[in-house]
């Protein structure tokens, strides 16, 4: 299985060849390596609604027929934009062709701003731990520090956990930090950091910060197999 970042919060899993990809915020994302006219998707999942993450994701399903992975709301508003949809929720898991899929909870908002200035209620955000050939990822998509990341890194032991660092709107190098030490995952990557003046922040600021040692800066374009 190969797992690979590029840029802002958008992962991509290729496995047994079905393609996912997470959050496929490509246009308007200048740290990206994707374009959307050469993405082949499987499956899409969308951690919540915010524009930045929901991205291409219309484009994209439409493109490729991709079932498109996500909270029942948000799920329900693409189903009216004519993609195809599974609608889950936190605490909920679905078994589908490539693995499994359960949601976590997240705390952030999930507001969808439409081009008319108007904001869709998107839903509970979310994270997402992916089971994938007897291994264990996480995306926590956007989301502050909190406790029960303990209980989450106890009962479903992680691989490989994407974190973000950025501030501001989720938590910075110092909370991601805490927050891999109470995952204890084997690798951890950061995301969600750089695309806007918000979030700048140093990566490797949050690699040493990490105590396990497990930190690995991605560069867009960049993977890990697994």
């Amino acid at each position: 299985m190969k797992v690979s970042y590029h840029g802002h919060s958008v992962v991509k899993v290729e496995t047994g060849g079905k393609t996912i990809i997470v959050d496929p915020f490509i246009n308007g994302n200048e740290l990206t390596d994707l374009k959307v006219n050469e993405i082949n998707a499987d499956y899409i999942i969308l951690t919540h609604a915010h524009n930045d993450h929901v991205g291409d994701t219309v484009e994209l399903a439409k493109k490729n027929d991709a079932l498109v992975i996500t909270n029942a709301d948000l799920a329900t508003y693409l189903g009216w934009q004519g993609v195809r949809t599974h609608g889950m929720n936190i605490g909920g898991a679905f078994e589908f062709d490539f693995g499994k899929v359960k949601m976590t909870q997240a705390f952030h908002g999930s507001g969808y701003a439409t081009s008319d200035q108007q904001i869709i209620y998107g839903g509970m955000p979310a994270g997402v731990l992916l089971f994938i050939e007897g291994k264990t990822i996480y995306h926590a998509g956007d989301t502050g520090l909190f406790s029960d990341m303990k209980l989450i890194g106890e009962l479903h032991p992680i691989d490989l956990a994407f974190l973000p660092i950025g501030d501001n709107f989720t938590m910075g190098p110092e909370d991601a930090a805490i927050a891999a030490e109470f995952l204890q995952a084997k690798k951890v990557v950061p995301i969600h950091f750089n695309t806007f003046p918000p979030i700048k922040q140093d990566p490797q600021k949050f690699i040493q910060l990490l105590k396990a040692e497990n930190g690995q800066v991605l560069k867009p374009g960049e993977s890990i197999k697994l």
